[in-house]
């Protein structure tokens, strides 16, 4: 729970009362490698805070996997459309390692966003910040060559992410054929 504060404290202070239940509202899940929280037209219910560990969300298209969102230590994850709509989802939701967490349902956050107008406050601040994100790597799919977004990757994903997950993963989430991306790492010294 000190990572989830931590993080909370970097965008807004919280009351005792407003801690509690928020604290109140999480629950701690261990997980192993490879499982899978949300599958393709399964709605999602949770939302995530990885204390430690990886997670992705992909799609399938034309049976090949998609990556679309990597997250790893003291980051949020879920299958963000449908949880927020709690509509049937088109992504997967998968834990990429043996990894510890802290889950969230949809009723209680709404609950609490309910309760204070101060963690209300906090979930659209944390929304627009992934909205950002979204709009950021949309506009650099569009507009980069895939030497500049593979470069951009190392520069703006966390350390452990860029480390560890595999490269065929990186490929998708950058829509570069993987032996493309080969070829670019070579030419970067310090990939």
């Amino acid at each position: 729970m000190e990572n989830l504060e931590r993080v909370l404290k970097e965008h807004i202070e919280l009351n005792t009362d407003d801690w509690k239940r928020l604290k109140d509202g999480f629950e701690t899940q261990r997980l192993e490698r490879k499982t899978i929280l949300v599958s393709e037209n399964q709605t999602a219910r949770h939302l995530y805070f990885i204390e430690h560990g990886l997670f992705r969300s992909y799609h399938i298209e034309d049976g090949e996997e998609i990556n679309t969102y990597f997250a790893s230590d003291s980051q949020f994850i879920t299958c963000y459309a449908s949880f927020i709509s709690q509509s049937p989802s088109f992504e997967y939701l998968e834990v990429m390692e043996d990894s510890c967490a802290l889950r969230i349902s949809y009723e209680a956050l709404y609950g609490l966003y309910q309760q204070s107008s101060q963690l209300e406050k906090i979930g659209r601040i944390l929304a627009e910040k992934n909205y950002l994100r979204v709009i950021d790597r949309i506009y650099k799919m569009q507009t980069k060559s895939a030497r500049e977004r593979y470069l951009d990757f190392l520069i703006s994903h966390e350390k452990r992410i860029v480390q560890q997950v595999p490269l065929h993963h990186i490929a998708s989430y950058l829509g570069i054929a993987p032996q493309s991306l080969s070829r670019i790492r070579k030419q970067v010294p310090f990939s």
